[in-house]
């Protein structure tokens, strides 16, 4: 386009194009809710909000509730929150896409993580990630056809000790290879109880959405409290230096009152 003295415009379309992935506003993303959902919603959101004194600290279990509802955060979702808690769309959307845990394109039943940071990735998490996606048949962000699986590497778990580390709906697999990270898609596509390394026995994307949204967890086990040889490897080990050095200081002290 050229201007009236000559110079020319260029016109910049800010932020990422319509097609690409991810996108919270998206052909078939739900943009209301049906009455009966909104005041089941409404219900569960006030429980929530009344465990803060102020009602916008709310706004991240809230997002957890719509995204039980809806496997990812929707304009629906959205705008639930804003209207609950007082707040413009924007400010929720600018919390919502800051988390990787609030999804912004439909979640399979079992959210399948692999990490592929530094530790997880030198001791074969990128391999057992290049294997699912060929044993799937999708890629990073990706659900399988029959909805069982959505397959995406992620950031560090926190689990270092136990690497490599896949997480399915939040719950830890450690010491993983790409032959058992299979037989762990497999058994959950084959509609197996699978229970993981630490924690209870899984449940779905959407089930494990609204207990992050801070409703009981009443799956068996799921109050345990288990901790792994590896994490405690290292306090172990500084227990015994501890008590060899302690005992090396006694001794170099009693020699030197023999000495003097």
């Amino acid at each position: 386009m050229t201007a009236t003295n000559g110079a020319h415009r260029v016109f910049i379309q800010l932020g990422p194009p319509p097609e690409e992935g991810g996108q919270l506003v998206r052909p078939g993303a739900r943009q209301t809710y049906p009455a009966e959902v909104e005041a089941r919603l409404r219900i569960d959101a006030a429980t929530i909000i009344s465990r803060y004194p102020v009602a916008r600290s709310a706004l991240l279990p809230l997002l957890h509730l719509v995204q039980s509802e809806d496997s990812c955060i929707t304009p629906a979702g959205i705008d639930f929150c804003a209207t609950q808690l007082g707040l413009t769309g924007t400010e929720v959307v600018a919390v919502a896409t800051f988390y990787s845990m609030y999804r912004r394109s439909p979640t399979g039943d079992y959210h399948v993580g692999v990490c592929t940071n530094t530790l997880c990735a030198v001791l074969g998490g990128d391999a057992i990630l290049a294997t699912l996606e060929e044993h799937l048949g999708v890629h990073h962000g990706a659900t399988t056809a029959d909805g069982a699986i959505t397959l995406e590497h992620i950031e560090c778990n926190a689990a270092c000790d136990f690497a490599p580390v896949v997480m399915v709906n939040w719950e830890f697999f450690d010491d993983q290879t790409p032959d058992s990270a299979c037989a762990i898609v497999d058994a959950l596509r084959a509609g197996e109880q699978v229970t993981p390394s630490r924690g209870a026995r899984l449940c779905t994307f959407r089930r494990t959405a609204r207990i992050l949204a801070g409703f009981p967890d009443e799956r068996i086990g799921a109050n345990d409290t288990r901790v792994g040889h590896a994490t405690l490897a290292g306090l172990d080990l500084a227990r015994t230096q501890a008590i060899a050095e302690l005992s090396s200081a006694e001794t170099f002290s009693a020699d030197e009152s023999i000495g003097g």
